[in-house]
């Protein structure tokens, strides 16, 4: 079985070019239920560089299909036996505001696209910078 990944390494997601957040938002729950946007958030804010993106995105797939232990590993093989919207596509990077660095393992960190660090990473010469998607409106 072939596995895809979306993970990136030594590059830089900006936010989308429609992103209507002019700084980090922390993203809102729905009710008492966790978003998407929030299950991402929380994970990579609280654990900078210990993610790569395909923890993420497995972790949001399994929290929202309330795998059990057992489940995870057959599970986790199933879902990236197809090609996954990568971070790109996040609601993060999407709408806010949140760029992702990906370091030279893949693992990722969160910056408010109104900080320095932002700035400085969109100026790195060997660091690849991507653009996330935009919404289609």
């Amino acid at each position: 079985m072939k596995v895809h990944t979306t993970n990136y390494e030594n590059t830089f997601i900006e936010v989308a070019d429609d992103c209507p957040a002019s700084g980090g938002e922390i993203p809102p729950m729905k009710g008492e239920a966790k978003t998407v946007a929030g299950i991402q958030y929380e994970m990579i804010a609280r654990n900078p560089y210990k993610f790569t993106s395909d923890d993420v995105l497995f972790k949001v797939f399994a929290e929202r299909k309330d795998l059990t232990e057992s489940e995870l590993e057959e599970a986790r093989k199933q879902f990236f036996s197809k090609g996954q919207a990568c971070m790109r596509c996040s609601p993060l990077t999407k709408r806010y505001g949140w760029g992702v660095h990906n370091d030279q393992d893949g693992k990722i960190a969160l910056y408010a696209c109104d900080s320095p660090e932002y700035q400085n990473f969109t100026e790195q010469s060997e660091l690849k910078t991507v653009k996330a998607m935009k919404s289609s409106r």
